[in-house]
């Protein structure tokens, strides 16, 4: 153990999921998004406690990743999201992965290594990432299961749902479009996060949540009842009282003014905290906001006291809310990214604790 961890509340993402769920047709099913370590929050938990609640497939962007799962003795369905690469191939089916084909040359790497693999197609409608275009889909299809190949489902994904419902409502008319003319049934999803909390494509097959099953609103201006479930802490490692013009960090790019108080918290840019906050960013401590002293390093940070805190003191390094100087989505507003970026961020190395009050 460190003397800082994160906090994950398996029973915030709980209530996430069954307020995703609400919004959903009677038959549709979820796939759970749990790439990227689950946005930084912990795959396997994560995962594990997702199929608890009824998930009945995960998704992950990496071969690595689902091999993870795999290990954790996860045997769910779990999608590889994105084109699938032909030196990909091996490794997708070794994790008993259902690949995404956009690609003939992908799709024949698959065929050459197991007739019969089990794939979904995705479909270009606006994002213009990954895909087959619309008008092209027939064809592609044709080809793909010439090879062997049993597709089982046709997919897009929506590019500015959190921001542009009417492009979002055309993209998802193009997806139907293409799949109408088909003579065969496939498994067919659409909708993220955004889309699923303005009711789009919220009616297909599946539905793929991902970062607002963590509680971090897609959008930040998205009103909505998600719950962050992460929260980061930590203990100061040192406590001490500098005299006026001392100063503190690399560079030295902050001195103190007067004999004043600050703190050395366990953590730094390594952890995910980005160097970017230097003399700018908070923590919590109670109802204060220590300020950021000094460069962020990586592995130590400084901060600002008012007055030496108890021995114990715990710092809300990220605050499970959406304050405006702690939480993820506060903080993400503040250095003009994403909260999810922020997420992704976090360091292996940060100790998980998960709870499930």
């Amino acid at each position: 153990m460190r003397p800082t961890w994160l906090e994950v509340d398996l029973a915030r993402l709980a209530a996430n999921y069954r307020l995703l769920t609400a919004r959903l047709g009677p038959n549709t099913r979820v796939i759970g998004v749990v790439k990227a370590s689950a946005y930084g929050h912990g795959a396997v938990p994560v995962a594990k406690r997702l199929l608890e609640l009824g998930v009945e497939r995960l998704a992950v962007a990496t071969a690595g990743e689902g091999a993870e799962l795999r290990r954790a003795g996860i045997g769910a369905p779990i999608h590889l999201l994105g084109s699938l690469h032909p030196d990909e191939a091996e490794d997708a089916l070794a994790a008993g992965l259902i690949p995404t084909l956009a690609t003939l040359e992908a799709a024949r790497a698959l065929a050459a290594l197991r007739p019969g693999a089990l794939a979904h197609v995705k479909v270009d409608t606006g994002m213009g990432r990954v895909g087959v275009p619309p008008e092209a889909l027939a064809g592609f299809l044709e080809a793909v299961e010439g090879l062997g190949i049993e597709v089982e489902g046709i997919f897009t994904h929506f590019a500015v749902a959190d921001e542009d419902p009417a492009f979002t409502r055309a993209q998802h008319e193009r997806f139907l479009a293409a799949v109408r003319p088909l003579k065969k049934r496939y498994l067919l999803h659409a909708a993220n996060s955004a889309a699923i909390l303005a009711g789009i494509a919220t009616d297909l097959d599946f539905v793929r949540p991902g970062v607002a099953l963590y509680g971090l609103p897609p959008d930040q201006a998205l009103k909505s009842k998600l719950l962050p479930i992460l929260a980061w802490k930590a203990k100061a490692t040192l406590v001490k009282r500098l005299p006026p013009g001392q100063g503190v960090g690399y560079g030295l790019t902050w001195r103190a003014k007067g004999d004043e108080w600050v703190a050395t918290l366990p953590f730094g840019y390594a952890d995910g905290f980005p160097r970017a906050l230097s003399n700018r960013g908070f923590v919590r401590l109670g109802d204060e906001y220590p300020p950021v002293v000094g460069r962020v390093s990586m592995d130590q940070t400084t901060v600002l006291l008012k007055s030496p805190p108890p021995p114990d003191a715990v710092f809300e390094v990220v605050s499970a809310d959406l304050d405006p100087k702690t939480s993820l989505t506060g903080r993400a507003r503040e250095l003009g990214t994403i909260n999810y970026e922020l997420a992704t961020l976090l360091s292996p190395r940060l100790p998980r604790t998960y709870l499930h009050r």
